[in-house]
C-alpha cells in the first residue's frame, strides 16, 4: 500500500501543480485520488465480501476515477511536452500562450470527454466479431463449425445481470455448435454474485458449454465457483478434455488451469496443455481453452490446432491499449499464430476495473472453422 500511496501522491502533486490554480480546485482534485486509494485499502486487503449498495457505488466511483486519472495524466503530459517543444520549434511558438493560458481547462475538458465516451462504449456492450480460422487439413465435415467465445465478463460492481442477459441473448442468436467460456467471469463470491451469473445457464446449445477458470476465479474462490458453474451445466475443464461429435466428425476440447492457480492453490496446480490434449484419442481437431494467451507455446507443443484466450482486454482503453503490447506480444488481441497453431485472443466481453472502452471494444466472438490448404486429417 505504501507503493500505491506514493504513486498516487506523485500523480496528485503533478496535476495539482499543472491544472489546479486555487486551494478549492486542489481540494476538489484530491477527491478522485481519495476514491482510487480507498478501493484497494478497504476491499483488496480487507474484507472482500463486505458489500452493500454503498460499497458497490464506492467501487464504481473509484474505478471511474482511475479512468479519469489516466486520461488526465496523458493529456497533461502531452500539453507539457508541446510546451517544451515550443521553445525550440519555431512553427509551434504560437501555441505557447494558448497552452499556458487555456491548456489546463482543455486538459480537464478532454479528460472528462474521454471518460464519458469510454463509459458509453463500455455500457453499450459487446458487438459480434466474426473470425474465420483457416485450418490446414480440416475434416470437410467440420467446415463452417461455429464456436462462440465469451470471456472476461468480470461480473461484479459494474457488470450485472441485465448486461449478462443481453450477452446470452446475443450469443444464442448466433446458433453456435459449442460455446467456449475462457475465464475471468466473476469478481466476488458465489453468495454475492450468483443471481447476476444466473442468466448464463440459458446459453445454448445445452451440454456443449465449456468453461476454464481465469485468474479472477482464483481470487474470488475457485472451489465454490467451479462447483457453481458445474451446477449451471457447464463442462469445467481443468487440465483435461472432452470429445464432441459434430456432423460425424470429432473435436477434442481441452481446457487448462490458469497460471494464477499455482500462486493461490499451490505449486501443483499448474497449466498442463499436454494433459488436456487427449493424445489417447484418435486424430481430431483439437481446440484449447486457455485464459492466458502466454500458454500458446505449450499448447502448440501439445498438438492443438486452435487456442482461444482472453485476459488482455486488448488494453481496454488508451494508453493501456499500447502498453499491453509490451506485456503480451505476440498474442495481444485478435488472430495470430504460434507455429502451425492458431491463437485467437478476445478483447473481452465485459470490462475490469474502470468500466471504460476507448481504443478497444468489448466483443462477443463467433469463430468459424474453414478449410485451409493441406490434406484432411484421417
Amino acid at each position: 500500500m505504501l507503493a500505491l500511496t506514493g504513486i498516487l501522491g506523485a500523480a496528485y502533486a503533478y496535476l495539482a501543480w499543472r491544472i489546479a490554480s486555487s486551494l478549492a480546485s486542489r481540494l476538489a482534485l484530491a477527491v478522485p485520488f481519495l476514491l482510487i486509494w480507498l478501493v484497494p485499502v478497504i476491499y483488496w486487503v480487507g474484507d472482500r465480501e463486505r458489500r452493500g449498495v454503498a460499497d458497490d457505488l464506492l467501487h464504481v466511483a473509484g474505478y471511474l476515477s482511475m479512468g479519469w486519472l489516466s486520461f488526465a495524466l496523458v493529456l497533461s503530459l502531452g500539453r507539457d511536452i508541446v510546451l517544451l517543444a515550443t521553445g525550440w520549434a519555431a512553427p509551434l511558438a504560437g501555441m505557447d500562450g494558448f497552452l499556458r493560458d487555456s491548456g489546463a481547462a482543455w486538459v480537464l475538458a478532454g479528460s472528462f470527454a474521454a471518460l464519458a465516451a469510454g463509459a458509453l462504449a463500455a455500457l453499450r456492450g459487446p458487438r459480434v466479431r466474426q473470425v474465420d480460422v483457416p485450418v490446414e487439413g480440416l475434416d470437410p465435415r467440420l467446415e463452417g463449425v461455429r464456436i462462440v467465445q465469451i470471456t472476461d465478463l468480470h461480473i461484479g460492481p459494474t457488470i450485472r445481470a441485465a448486461y449478462i442477459r443481453r450477452v446470452v441473448r446475443a450469443a444464442n442468436d448466433l446458433g453456435a455448435d459449442l460455446v467456449a467460456l475462457t475465464g475471468d467471469f466473476v469478481d466476488g463470491s458465489v453468495a454475492r454474485l450468483a443471481r447476476h451469473v444466473a442468466p448464463l445457464a440459458d446459453l445454448q446449445p445445452a451440454g456443449r458449454v465449456y468453461f476454464v477458470p481465469g485468474n479472477h476465479e482464483y481470487y474470488s474462490g475457485a472451489g465454490p465457483w467451479l462447483a457453481h458453474f458445474r451446477s449451471l451445466n457447464f463442462k469445467v475443464l481443468l487440465n483435461e478434455h472432452a470429445t464432441v461429435s459434430l456432423r460425424g466428425a470429432r473435436i477434442v476440447v481441452g481446457g487448462v488451469l490458469d497460471p494464477a492457480a499455482a500462486r493461490v492453490a499451490g505449486p501443483q496446480h499448474v497449466p498442463r496443455p499436454d494433459l488436456a490434449a487427449g493424445r489417447e484419442e484418435a486424430p481430431a481437431f483439437r481446440l484449447l481453452l486457455a485464459h492466458n494467451p502466454k500458454l500458446a507455446p505449450l499448447a502448440q507443443a501439445a498438438g492443438f490446432d486452435l487456442q482461444l484466450s482472453g485476459h488482455t482486454h486488448a488494453g481496454q482503453f488508451f494508453p493501456w491499449t499500447l502498453a499491453v503490447r509490451l506485456i503480451h506480444a505476440p498474442h495481444v488481441a485478435g488472430l495470430s499464430r504460434s507455429g502451425r497453431m492458431w491463437v485467437y485472443v478476445s478483447a473481452g466481453t465485459g470490462t475490469w476495473g474502470p468500466p471504460i472502452r476507448l481504443g478497444s471494444e468489448p466483443e462477443l466472438t463467433l469463430i468459424r472453422l474453414v478449410r485451409g490448404p493441406g490434406a484432411p486429417r484421417a
